[in-house]
């Protein structure tokens, strides 16, 4: 039987468009996967693949949440994504509902990286006022800026002149920042490049916590520091040693597991040991390494702590003055690749909401009812049938010289045929 003949042109012709699409860091010309899926498929399929693909909310597809004007105003003017969503839980005899409303930014840099350093902060700054602004108008509780909002992230380069966008925690940003949380009442996650003037001048990867009196509440410091690709962070600053701080604020307890922490699993529990009911991932990553990772990751965390989980993702391609390799045999480049953003929440439901944009500015807004952690954790208990004195017992054997692993061989494997 012939097979039919192929419409190769057509082929080429698709396969060229695509990539012109998404060479703008689109997703085939659409911002989002969520995007192309709701614009291609029948509404019913469409239905049931946003079933599988996000969850439900107590049965439900996530409902979305009316903003005030002036920031779709802002949204509109300023050219970035804005979305909202509700996670509800079920109501309780006792306890009234424990809505917070939270809010995270991706955003790309504002200048070109060859500008003055202070115009590059500067011009960040600016560019994120709108955002801030529109998130206070539509009455964010909680905020969460992207990992080192503040600059460009260098540390591809190895270059150490980019040490000079580092500041203490009460430095220029946080005092930009201060404003904001006084003006809205509005707790925010400010995570930067760190100078510990108290310690030698050592850097750090530091997220710093301003309450919504302006105060700032505590720090917490990068626990895992990458060393895989371009991501060349140890030049820079170490592990940190803040261990895993949740701060209890007028919203709820807050914790932030920042970036490469997110593929460690013990990083994430901890958090939820101690009783963390936000954990923000605020992150720099790229679609070559993580992209396919990025969706599933923190909806896991979320799952297997019962907690709920904001990620975000800078956007945008920083090309850098100087060509540089990273050892894996790649040709010099001048930049990282493409930041997808693609930020999103996660809910310990296992529903979780639609990603912003993949290459444009954003600010992504959900509601949650924190009562929602404690009934997921009543009603899958891994609480309770966790077996932590197991594992306790097992990663102290692990960590002396002479362990040996449990392993148990079938006596047949390696006996000999006559």
């Amino acid at each position: 039987m012939e097979k039919p003949a192929q419409n190769t042109d057509a082929q080429n012709g698709q396969v060229q468009e695509a990539t012109k699409a998404s060479s703008d860091g689109s997703v085939c010309g659409y911002d989002s996967l969520h995007h192309l899926l709701s614009e291609n498929l029948k509404p019913h399929l469409f239905q049931e693949v946003n079933r599988i693909l996000l969850g439900l909310n107590r049965g439900k597809a996530l409902e979305t949440i009316s903003l005030p004007e002036s920031a779709k105003a802002l949204s509109s003017g300023h050219n970035f994504d804005l979305q909202a969503f509700c996670f509800l839980a079920d109501k309780e005899l006792l306890r009234e509902p424990r809505i917070v409303r939270v809010g995270l930014i991706q955003n790309s840099i504002a200048l070109p990286t060859t500008a003055h350093f202070l115009d590059q902060k500067r011009a960040i700054f600016e560019k994120l006022r709108p955002i801030i602004d529109a998130a206070g108008a539509a009455g964010v509780n909680v905020l969460c800026l992207q990992e080192a909002w503040t600059m460009p992230f260098a540390f591809c380069t190895r270059e150490k002149r980019w040490c000079e966008f580092a500041e203490p925690v009460d430095g220029e940003s946080t005092r930009f920042l201060q404003d904001f949380a006084r003006m809205y009442n509005m707790v925010i996650i400010s995570p930067i490049l760190e100078r510990d003037v108290n310690h030698g001048e050592t850097l750090w990867n530091t997220a710093v916590i301003i309450g919504n009196n302006g105060n700032i509440i505590g720090k917490h410091r990068k626990n895992h520091i990458p060393r895989v690709g371009d991501f060349n962070e140890s030049t820079y600053y170490m592990e940190g040693n803040t261990g895993h701080p949740v701060f209890e604020t007028a919203y709820g307890k807050i914790a932030v597991n920042i970036c490469y922490g997110r593929h460690h699993p013990l990083n994430w529990l901890a958090f939820g040991l101690n009783g963390a009911e936000i954990v923000f991932n605020p992150s720099a990553t790229v679609g070559e390494l993580s992209e396919p990772m990025w969706p599933i990751e923190a909806r896991n965390a979320a799952i297997a702590n019962s907690y709920f989980v904001g990620s975000i993702n800078r956007v945008g391609t920083e090309v850098f003055p100087n060509p540089f390799t990273s050892g894996d045999g790649k040709p010099e480049h001048a930049d990282f690749g493409h930041f997808y953003g693609s930020s999103h929440f996660s809910a310990p439901d296992a529903s979780c909401t639609p990603s912003l944009s993949r290459h444009r500015d954003g600010l992504l807004i959900s509601d949650v009812d924190l009562n929602l952690c404690r009934q997921i954790k009543d009603k899958w208990g891994f609480r309770m049938t966790a077996r932590y004195e197991l594992y306790a017992d097992l990663l102290a054997q692990y960590l002396k010289p002479d362990f040996e692993p449990q392993v148990i061989s079938d006596p047949l494997l390696h006996k000999k045929s006559p």
